[in-house]
């Protein structure tokens, strides 16, 4: 898996991908989907391109997330 580091660094672009259940999609420029929660944007403009760097929070959360999946399903199995 790549590094939220890598994922930001070079001032590397974020895009819109989808929109579903409250939550808005983007996809690094890498392929890394992951979302952001409509309730966190209260007034923001959504843009369909921008800077990885300003999404770096919902980038970590989700590497996060899969790496705590990741661990249980190993411990499941």
């Amino acid at each position: 898996m790549l590094s939220l580091k890598y994922m930001v660094e070079d001032n590397k672009q974020v895009t819109f991908v989808r929109f579903k259940e409250g939550e808005l999609w983007y996809r690094t420029e890498d392929g890394f989907d992951f979302p952001v929660p409509v309730a966190d944007v209260g007034n923001a403009t959504m843009l369909a391109r921008d800077k990885a760097l300003l999404f770096m929070r919902y980038i970590r959360r989700q590497i996060d997330l899969l790496n705590r999946a990741r661990i249980e399903s190993r411990m499941l199995a």
